[in-house]
Order: C-alpha cells, then sequence, then structure tokens
C-alpha cells in the first residue's frame, strides 16, 4: 500500500495505512456520561465500569491481533457508553482490520458525533478515505486539521492531504502540502518517501533519489527503508546504472526479506543475474 496516512500504516495512511489511532485511544477512559437521569448515582457510576472494563478488555484484544474478541468486548462497551468516543474508534479500528470499510466509517462518523473536534477520528477518517479510494474526501478532512491550530501534527495531516492530491492527479497540490510537511517535520519519512514517488513519475530522478535517501538515512524501519531502496534501484536501472541498482536491490532484500519490497528486489535480481 502506497502513500499513507499515519496512522494506518504509511496509510499517515501516517495509516498508516501505518496503525490507527489505537495507541491513543488504549490510553485511558473517561466518564462519558451516558447514564440515563433516571439512575441512580451508583447505577450511573455501575455502567461506567463495566464499560470501562469491556473496552480495555477489547482495546487489549486488539492489540493481540484477536479481533473478533475485540469487537465483541467493544460492542458490549459500546452498548453501555454509545456516546464514549473511545470506544467508537477503537470500534472503528477493528472493523477496520476485519476490512468492513463502511463499519469503520460508521463508528469514526459517530465519534466525531459526539466531539467533532476529536483529532484522532478525523485523522483516522482521512486515513480510511485514503485506503478506500475517497481521495477528495480524505484531502477534505486532512485539511480541517490542518487549520485546526490545536492540532499537534500538522505534517501528518499535511502528508495525508498530499497523497490524497496525487492520487486526484493534482501535482502541484500534493508537492505543496509534502513539502509544507518536512518544512513542519523534517523527520518525517512518510513525507519524505511520497515525495520521492511523485518526483520519480515526474521524470525528476535526481529529486526523487535525495527524497528517497533521506528516508532511508532517517531509519524508520526495515518494510520503509527497503521500499526506498527499491524505488532507487529502478530509476538506476532507467540510468543504466547496474550496479548501484544491485547495491540498492540488494540492501531491499537484507532489510526485509520477507517483506513484499524485500520480494521484489530478490525477484528483480535473479532478472538482472
Amino acid at each position: 500500500m502506497n502513500g499513507i496516512p499515519i496512522i494506518l500504516c504509511r496509510l499517515a495512511l501516517t495509516v498508516g495505512l501505518a496503525a490507527l489511532s489505537l495507541a491513543c485511544a488504549s490510553s485511558g477512559w473517561a466518564p462519558s456520561s451516558t447514564a440515563s437521569r433516571g439512575d441512580a448515582p451508583d447505577d450511573a457510576s455501575r455502567i461506567e465500569k463495566q464499560g470501562a472494563a469491556h473496552y480495555n478488555l477489547g482495546t487489549g484484544h486488539l492489540r493481540k491481533g484477536r479481533v473478533a474478541f475485540a469487537i465483541r468486548e467493544l460492542r458490549i462497551a459500546e452498548n453501555l457508553r454509545p456516546r464514549d468516543k473511545w470506544t467508537q474508534l477503537a470500534l472503528a479500528e477493528a472493523y477496520r482490520r476485519k476490512g468492513l470499510w463502511e463499519n469503520c466509517e460508521q463508528h469514526l462518523m459517530k465519534a466525531l458525533e459526539v466531539d467533532p473536534g476529536f483529532q484522532q477520528a478525523r485523522l483516522t477518517l482521512s486515513a480510511l478515505y485514503i485506503e478506500v479510494g475517497r481521495y477528495a474526501e480524505s484531502a477534505r478532512q486532512a485539511h480541517m486539521l490542518f487549520e485546526d491550530p490545536t492540532f499537534p501534527s500538522p505534517w501528518a495531516a499535511l502528508t495525508n492531504e498530499g497523497w490524497a492530491y496525487y492520487k486526484l492527479g493534482q501535482l502541484h497540490d500534493a508537492t505543496k502540502a509534502l513539502e509544507l510537511a518536512t518544512q513542519y517535520h523534517d523527520g518525517y519519512w512518510r513525507a519524505f518517501l511520497n515525495l520521492g514517488i511523485i518526483e520519480a513519475e515526474r521524470g525528476n530522478r535526481d529529486k526523487a533519489i535525495r527524497r528517497f535517501e533521506r528516508v532511508v538515512a532517517l531509519e524508520p524501519g526495515p518494510l520503509p527503508q527497503a521500499e526506498a531502496n527499491y524505488r532507487m534501484a529502478e530509476i538506476y536501472i532507467g540510468m543504466g546504472d547496474r550496479e548501484r541498482a544491485v547495491r540498492h536491490l540488494t540492501a531491499a532484500v537484507e532489510q526485509r526479506p520477507s517483506g513484499p519490497w524485500g520480494k521484489r528486489s530478490e525477484e528483480y535480481l535473479d532478472r538482472l543475474r
């Protein structure tokens, strides 16, 4: 999957597209004031505690990859505290992992209905829209975040926005957003990787290589480093520089031999031998 947004994998999808905002969601809970007015104080407190317990069980299952168990616990938590935004966000992530995009969107919208300023949910929604190909909507959600002066990671929103513009074929706007992202955070590898992809498509080989080299230098992890090396190898093949291409393909295989970019690199090396 390319160009993601922050919290969905590279689906920036910073998704990363990259995980969604589960880390924030699992940090704790707060009373949601969802008990009916007719409930006694002790009943309201009991409902809150039960909802929190099921929420914590659900997010625990989710962190361990037990998605079906997570959904069951989180749905119980939702029934007990339907207007708890963190429960809605966690349910959205669980359904995303199942590939149930409509359910994911539904719970993100519920979270934003409870709190229109819920930044984690809006960033996740932007990443989701990239994942399902609704790029104009993704750009709109990301831009709303960027314009929010309280959002602590404007580079993440700009990276989502830039990739959405790229997928819409608006390369000028995409480059502008991604360049601005690197100005806010000069160590944000997702923005540099996406810029490299765009520059390579434009035929700006030197610029693309510099972007990919920046990704490798930042050492964000085996998978993005393998992708950056593979993409540099493609450029060097086009330039007729077989030696450098082989060097980058070899690095990609060594960094993530079992990942998609490592496998592609290994296949490419076999063709070059």
